[in-house]
């Protein structure tokens, strides 16, 4: 039996999806084959039937052979009698070639608003511009057969559906037009989600499994049989169930729900035991030893990571705290489908939607979030790339101790699906794994999010130099260690704002060519000179020889080998005869000097750790800080004095000006041989002039600049999160 124009079912839509992930073919390609290539045979004017339907599905998602079931169902989706040429309206088994290309293309990527406007057409089945009550009652089956899909519960739902269908009129016609539909969609209402044409939400009760080799011995959740010692398996991010390779295609569905489903689930969380799991060994409910013999012992939950006995089970309560996590974790109680929203909610939803027009946000989120009273949700961004293999095995770690809504892959995502949909959480928090390039383009993205309140921003280093990390306290570098002990010092870290500052490179009339200015933003520094050229010489060669720079101490022993070459040429000796400096628009005397390079800080660490500000010396007598409260005040410090006793701040909208004698120097600071460079200035604001071509760099990223000016004034300040002050490392904990 024929289906209704559009409505293929969420099941063939999956399916759909799964083979166009791994096509490489492009729709425009297919059309040419058909229009004047070994297709065109099919054609029937503007149309072809089912033999050139399929060889259309064949070619598109490159497959000999696309289910039966699957091609039929699409083929019956496109039908309706109806085409643009009016002479194939008697012919009964053939579909819109037109038609079925827009569709495809829209699925390969197409922006929000076209796809809402191509799905009204399909729905508008009498072509008449409006829905009518009939059209709108098969928008409302569709969306009632997705929901089944996501195992939503569908007896609440109807309602709630008809009284959201009414409210997209909002002309009180009767009827809903294209401009009410895309309206609505584009602003309020997930109408993609809810028809299927985004099936974003179908994760739960999928497993998440990563190959995994076991040290100790693990038994299958499913067979019960050991997996063998030192033997590789399956294991899911998402519940901890491990399986054997050939067992996986057999697996009981995912405990995990992350969100909730039903309103009678929203705001209470249960427990979630899974079999298994239990890595400590011990009972939270008796203390007792959790005996691990031939089967699988013990349950944990996925949500408060208790591990108890069989036999204690019927000792704990039903509900779920999310045990020692819970300042940072979104129970699924705490999200659910924001069509689920009562209306004095979906009212507030378009109130707050209104102030995202400037955004140019096509699409509003499916789901709503509200939080545990008095807790701070946590977002996590991680860069999987970063840090060797580090990034990737974090990012299955937080899956597993968060909600995985909470955590964003950024090579697959980027930063702003996850800005989106935490928008309006209260009292929210970020963490950013990554190094000093991830935590500038989550910054730049906070930037450009407009949010209503900036959540604070913590780092937890995964990259070389880890600059910003380290001054926030968060270390130089991840080495494995415990993540819910680094969420709980997360919970003692402060907010500071850290000052941002605009560069802006104007070039002069040269023949002379650049590279591309890497950024236009400094959260760290600005260099020009012997440690840029130093910078850009490493990043030739990590560019070209990755392998050879993938850890730390390798960085450090080439970083050690170009700093070495560069003292022997001196490629920027006497740089002050090739440039001028002026500190909020008074000239800066170099000429007592003889300089290889200019630093700009905004933060006390360069190169993984090098202080080139150096320590605060106050003078004998100054014990109430004297000179460094006259610092405070003054607009641009140049005097050596002054400057001895000024301490570096994040947020003192000022920059620290240093000046590098040349590589020996540099690598002398770098080694802590030497404390400093020699202090130039404090300002608010810094005007370069160079006559020749330059390396400079940005926050790590170095490139060579012809003659040009470069302006660097205050942008904003950004909340970020300072990690707690070390723990004292004398016996008693009192000293020091």
């Amino acid at each position: 039996m024929a289906k209704e124009r559009g409505l293929i079912s969420p099941e063939d839509f999956v399916q759909l999806q799964k083979y166009m992930e791994y096509s490489t073919q492009k729709v425009s390609d297919v059309l040419k084959l058909f229009e004047d290539g070994e297709m065109a045979k099919y054609l029937q004017g503007d149309a072809i039937g089912y033999e050139g339907f399929e060889q259309f599905l064949k070619l598109y998602l490159e497959v000999d052979d696309v289910p039966s079931r699957l091609s039929l169902a699409l083929f019956q989706s496109f039908h309706s009698g109806q085409c643009l040429n009016e002479t194939i309206l008697k012919v009964a088994d053939v579909v819109c070639l037109s038609d079925v290309s827009c569709y495809f293309s829209l699925l390969e990527g197409g922006r929000p608003e076209d796809k809402l406007e191509f799905t009204f057409k399909l729905y508008d089945t009498d072509r008449n511009g409006i829905l009518d009550s009939s059209e709108v009652e098969k928008i409302i089956l569709q969306m009632m057969r997705v929901a089944e899909y996501l195992d939503w519960d569908v007896s609440e739902l109807r309602p709630i559906l008809q009284e959201m269908m009414k409210e997209i009129d909002y002309d009180g016609s009767g009827s809903v037009s294209l401009a009410e539909w895309v309206r609505a969609g584009a602003t309020t209402v997930p109408l993609l989600v809810l028809l299927g044409l985004e099936m974003t939400l179908k994760d739960d009760g999928q497993h998440m499994w990563r190959p995994k080799r076991f040290p100790r011995p693990v038994y299958c959740n499913l067979c019960e049989l050991s997996i063998g010692l030192g033997k590789q398996g399956l294991k899911c991010n998402l519940c901890k169930y491990t399986v054997h390779d050939h067992c996986a295609m057999k697996a009981m569905p995912c405990e995990v729900s992350t969100y909730a489903k039903s309103r009678k689930d929203i705001g209470v969380q249960s427990h979630v035991w899974v079999r298994g799991g239990c890595e400590s060994g011990r009972c939270d409910r008796c203390q007792k030893k959790i005996r691990i013999y031939h089967s699988l012992t013990g349950l944990h939950c996925v949500w408060c990571h208790l591990e108890i006995h069989d036999d204690c089970l019927r000792t704990m309560g039903p509900e779920c705290d999310c045990g020692l996590l819970r300042e940072h974790i979104l129970p699924p109680s705490s999200i659910y489908p924001s069509v689920l929203a009562t209306g004095q909610e979906r009212k507030q939803i378009k109130i707050n939607q209104k102030s995202m027009d400037d955004l140019n946000v096509s699409t509003s989120e499916a789901l709503r979030i509200e939080p545990v009273p008095n807790t701070h949700p946590l977002l996590v961004f991680v860069n999987p790339k970063s840090g060797g293999k580090q990034g990737q095995r974090v990012l299955w770690k937080f899956q597993y101790i968060l909600n995985p809504r909470q955590v964003f892959n950024l090579l697959t995502d980027g930063p702003e699906p996850g800005l989106r949909f935490f928008r309006d959480v209260p009292d929210s928090r970020i963490l950013v794994c990554g190094g000093d390039g991830t935590v500038g383009w989550i910054l730049e993205s906070i930037d450009k999010a407009n949010l209503p309140v900036v959540p604070p921003v913590a780092v937890l280093p995964l990259g070389t130099g880890n600059d910003l990390a380290r001054c926030l306290r968060w270390g130089g570098g991840y080495e494995g260690q415990n993540l819910a002990k680094i969420l709980k010092d997360l919970e003692m870290s402060k907010v500071v704002h850290i000052d941002r500052w605009s560069v802006e490179v104007i070039p002069q009339q040269s023949e002379e060519k650049s590279d591309p200015v890497p950024f236009q933003i400094i959260n760290n520094y600005f260099s020009i000179g012997v440690d840029a050229s130093i910078a850009h010489r490493f990043h030739i060669m990590r560019e070209k020889y990755p392998e050879k720079f993938n850890s730390r101490m390798k960085n450090k022993l080439w970083y050690f080998e170009f700093a070495t070459s560069e003292s022997i040429f001196s490629t920027c000796k006497k740089l002050e005869e090739s440039l001028t400096v002026e500190i909020c628009g008074k000239p800066l005397d170099l000429s007592n000097l003889s300089l290889e390079g200019i630093a700009v800080l905004n933060i006390p660490s360069m190169h993984g750790g090098s202080n080139l500000w150096g320590d605060a010396k106050r003078p004998h007598g100054d014990t109430c800080g004297i000179n460094q409260a006259l610092g405070s005040t003054a607009k641009v410090i140049t005097d050596p004095d002054i400057l001895k006793t000024c301490v570096p701040d994040l947020s003192d909208k000022r920059l620290e000006v240093v000046g590098l004698e040349g590589a020996i120097e540099m690598g002398q600071i770098y080694t802590r041989l030497k404390s400093a460079g020699r202090r130039l200035a404090k300002c608010s604001e810094i005007t370069i002039h160079t006559t020749k071509t330059l390396p400079m760099q940005i926050d790590g990223e170095p490139w060579m600049q012809s003659p040009c000016t470069i302006k660097i004034t205050h942008k904003n300040q950004m909340p970020m999160l300072m990690g707690p002050p070390p723990r004292s490392s004398n016996f008693f904990g009192f000293l020091g």
